[in-house]
């Protein structure tokens, strides 16, 4: 039931001289299998920690107890997953400008950790402050931590796909994507919407008025007005944020295991209470209730555990800031205790949302703490260590109904953070393929290929290759090149480049007939991404051939080598994807290109562009 994971290093040990090869293959095959399945599983994580919160290692299933509404369940499939310090591969050497691969000197094992930089909820200043708590994380990360890097306002964007480089991670976050952002849907966009953080307009009508006959009627309708201008501003913030992690949950579905959401935001107004000092206390009610449980549930189905870190840290009532004005409260005594009263309410509303959220998934919230690098630090390191436990459900019936799970250890003192249910809508197993086909609100069907050319995506190492992209030519086209699948809306001019794929043979399953006949099929993809991470250009092709015994034998003496020609605009900041497929084996290998690495190289030699595909020789 469970498929190893492993690399090869050889090829990159031929071409470009990596030294200890055979010593690589040995660590390689230590590493953590991943549950895949085609029976009906349903997939818990648990985090199993001590009273030091330390994490708890070495259990095995006999150790722990599962049930699902209360009835016992045999567990099928386990794994444990723990951190510790990762083996190192050979390091890569250098490689020449144009040549890029998909080989790390980082294990690919373990946890993947996403880190969400909330702008729509998070005030400016609580957003400087998180930028400098990553940074300090970021420099002293453990060696082989895989994170991506999110940012969320009015839409998700992906800054920074999933790697292991603490460097690469620190110039996103240091540079201009890094920067806070002014929310357009908060009334303050540098302190908050906290109440009484923001009451000049109230202040201004009421010297306007002074003690007017009707100024108690107008300052009721304007605190009305203000009110319901809020609500409508937090509505859509929620619509934005369940929208934004819908979308973040669909997208890493598509990625096997388990993967850590650490969500940095100032506020989550994912539920509004009525407000009684108001004419209409209901009218600034606002409920995102179905969005919300749609939203859970298809994190829990996607094994995504979410990590809610309130940026504001250790909060104060913001009315008693000096930076606010006080001539409302002189104006009205009793508007003091109304306002912080309010605000503990909203506060206390919101800590509880990211709680909920966090305990349904099997994550942690982390609340009133100014040592944002330790929440960091603490959620990663819960996050990767845990173990994996599958069991077929006893109750076979998708009624839709909510089963919860309980899962149970042997040992006192302990605490264990793991998905409290699911809804039993046809969607319950977690095991890629198991995935309803035709579901409109759960994860894709898992496809290796579709996963490994994912814009971002963790960089595949099934197939090890080596890409070389040079430019094609310096002149501008106004047509993309033959084949290529250009998206609609996608205009020139365009720029061509010419992508060769080296690989080693011996990594490839030729079936073997029982003529001895070697049956070989591969798939070469090329996909360009936009700076948004839209698909605008593609080129998918790929070779089928037979060999007998003695061709094989000849086969497998020198790499292969396959060239690609794809077009992308010249305008613009863009991306190629690079990948390959082994039909036979469904075993995969891609890689990222930025356009800006290899648009200033020499265009390759039309001599080497004429070879054509499927040509033994190596770009020089």
């Amino acid at each position: 039931m469970a498929i190893p994971r492993g690399i090869s290093c050889c090829l990159v040990a031929v071409l470009i001289s990596i030294p200890g090869c055979a010593a690589a293959q040995s660590a390689s095959a230590g590493f953590t299998p991943t549950i895949r399945t085609t029976t009906n599983l349903v997939v818990v994580d648990v985090v199993a920690t001590d009273a030091q919160q330390k994490p708890i290692q070495h259990l095995t299933a006999s150790d722990f107890t599962i049930l699902e509404d209360g009835h016992p369940q045999t567990i099928q499939a386990f794994e444990e997953h723990a951190s510790g310090s990762p083996e190192l591969l050979p390091p890569v050497p250098k490689l020449a400008p144009g040549n890029f691969t998909n080989y790390s000197a980082v294990p690919v094992n373990g946890a993947l950790n996403i880190l969400l930089l909330d702008k729509l909820n998070t005030p400016m200043d609580a957003q400087g402050v998180v930028r400098d708590q990553v940074l300090k994380y970021l420099k002293g990360a453990p060696a082989g931590t895989r994170i991506a890097i999110f940012a969320l306002g009015t839409q998700l964007r992906l800054l920074q796909g999933f790697t292991s480089d603490p460097a690469v991670l620190r110039a996103l976050v240091e540079g201009k994507k890094g920067l806070p952002g002014s929310s357009p849907l908060m009334t303050n966009s540098v302190s908050g919407d906290e109440p009484g953080a923001d009451d000049a307009m109230m202040d201004t009508a009421s010297d306007a008025l002074g003690n007017t006959p009707d100024a108690a009627t107008v300052m009721a309708n304007l605190q009305q007005f203000e009110a319901q201008q809020q609500s409508f501003q937090f509505m859509l913030r929620a619509r934005y944020t369940l929208d934004a992690l819908n979308q973040m949950a669909r997208y890493l579905s598509s990625l096997p295991g388990r993967k850590n959401l650490i969500w940095f935001s100032g506020s989550f107004p994912l539920s509004v209470l009525p407000d009684g000092d108001l004419q209409n206390p209901f009218s600034v009610v606002a409920s995102a209730e179905e969005e919300y449980r749609e939203t859970v549930d298809l994190l829990v189905r996607s094994q995504v555990a979410v990590y809610p870190i309130d940026a504001r840290g250790l909060m104060t009532a913001p009315m008693l800031s000096a930076a606010n004005s006080d001539s409302r409260y002189v104006r009205d005594p009793a508007a003091l205790g109304k306002d912080e009263g309010s605000f503990f309410r909203q506060t206390t509303a919101e800590q509880s949302t990211m709680k909920q959220m966090a305990a349904a998934t099997g994550g942690e919230a982390f609340v009133n703490t100014n040592d944002l690098k330790a929440a960091i630090s603490k959620a990663i390191e819960a996050g990767s260590n845990y173990y994996t436990i599958a069991y077929t459900p006893t109750d076979q019936n998708s009624n839709g109904d909510y089963r919860k799970i309980e899962v149970k250890l042997k040992r006192e003192g302990t605490k264990l953070a793991y998905r409290r249910g699911y809804y039993a809508d046809g969607g319950t197993g977690d095991g890629h393929e198991n995935q309803a086909k035709n579901s409109n609100t759960g994860p894709a069907p898992y496809s290796a290929m579709h996963t490994a050319m994912l814009y971002g995506a963790p960089d595949p190492a099934e197939i090890v290759f080596i890409a070389n992209v040079r430019p094609s030519g310096g002149d501008k086209e106004p047509a993309p090149a033959a084949g290529n699948q250009v998206a609609a809306k996608t205009s020139g001019p365009y720029r061509r480049y010419t992508v060769t794929f080296i690989t080693n043979p011996k990594d490839l399953n030729c079936a073997e007939t029982p003529d001895g006949e070697h049956h070989c099929a591969v798939e070469f993809l090329t996909f360009v991404y936009d700076a948004d991470g839209a698909l605008v250009n593609a080129q998918t092709d790929g070779i089928k051939a037979n060999f007998m015994p003695a061709h094989y034998a000849s086969f497998l003496k020198s790499p292969l080598v396959y060239r690609q020609q794809i077009s992308v605009p010249v305008k613009g900041e863009y991306h190629l994807r690079v990948g390959l497929h082994d039909d036979n084996s469904d075993r995969v290998g891609a890689l990222d290109v930025p356009i800006a690495a290899v648009a200033e190289l020499a265009p390759i030699p039309a001599a080497a562009t004429a070879a054509g595909k499927g040509s033994r020789a190596a770009p020089k």
